[in-house]
């Protein structure tokens, strides 16, 4: 299926947050899981670098390595990468009290730094993220006469996701009978809200009849109203028995009325079934429904 070129962050296509408090050295381990890999890896070859240039400063001014020439800071570095990394070639090597105690620092710093850096790796590792794919848009055509709202998704990975469910939120400005307007959430009850195996793809539906808060709804009012569609799934990664989640928005001009989703699904002469994922965010206009 295509990538999408886009990471979703509902909060940031939507909400401009002021005054939330700076994120602290308390947040830093979930940042850097939520981080790309590029960036987690930069940082741990950060901290080691950083850290060595530091004790190579260090050894240079209290002295007492072995071998090491006068005043090289090469030979310094070089040293607090051995002794950092438990190496020990054993050609330098403290002979001084101050050295000595340099050396035991740094040892005790880098067995910290070895075990935060393997438990942040293995933490990302261990982490199974879905490749759950959403239609770029959503649509909303008749099926047997019935308003029909459709969300298409699609699982990328080779296996299935077990005990999948998915929830349909809408989000929109209301003004209560008092006159406040609130920001509400309206739950959209799918016409099948779980699938016991969900491995390629799943067209979810949502019927907008008289007990949807979609009913009546146009794209002017979507749009007066700031209304956002929110379709999250969950379930059991059938490979590793872990529960995966993932999540994707829709904004109001993201929700197009009388339009269907261009069929991927075709029957060949021999039998068998073809599946054009080319097609998966395709939509064309329902000639059946009158524009709006």
């Amino acid at each position: 299926m295509p990538d999408r070129p886009r990471v979703f962050d509902p909060e940031s296509r939507t909400t401009d947050l002021v005054g939330r408090p700076r994120a602290t050295l308390r947040d830093a381990y979930h940042l850097l899981l939520s981080a790309p890999w590029w960036v987690d890896l930069a940082v741990i070859a950060g901290a080691f670098l950083a850290v060595n240039l530091v004790f190579a400063g260090l050894y240079l001014a209290v002295g007492g390595i072995a071998r090491a020439r006068p005043a090289s800071f090469a030979d310094a570095f070089f040293f607090s990468v051995q002794t950092l990394a438990t190496i020990g070639y054993g050609e330098m090597h403290p002979v001084t009290l101050g050295a000595n105690l340099l050396v035991t620092v740094e040892a005790l710093l880098g067995l910290m730094i070895t075990a935060l850096a393997t438990g942040l790796v293995f933490a990302k590792f261990s982490v199974v993220r879905p490749r759950v794919i959403f239609a770029r848009v959503v649509v909303i055509t008749p099926i047997d006469g019935v308003p029909t709202l459709m969300v298409r998704v699609g699982n990328e990975r080779g296996n299935y996701i077990a005990d999948a469910a998915v929830r349909l939120v809408l989000l929109r400005t209301e003004r209560s009978a008092e006159g406040t307007t609130l920001y509400r959430m309206r739950d959209l009850t799918p016409v099948r809200e779980r699938s016991p195996a969900f491995a390629r793809g799943w067209t979810v539906l949502h019927s907008v009849d008289a007990s949807s808060p979609l009913h009546g709804s146009t794209p002017g009012s979507l749009r007066a109203t700031d209304a956002e569609l929110l379709v999250t799934i969950v379930g059991v990664d059938a490979t590793t028995g872990q529960f995966v989640h993932a999540r994707w928005s829709y904004l109001d001009d993201e929700i197009l009325f009388g339009h269907r989703y261009v069929d991927m699904v075709t029957e060949l002469p021999d039998g068998r079934i073809r599946v054009d994922l080319r097609h998966f965010h395709d939509v064309v206009p329902d000639v059946t429904v009158p524009p709006q």
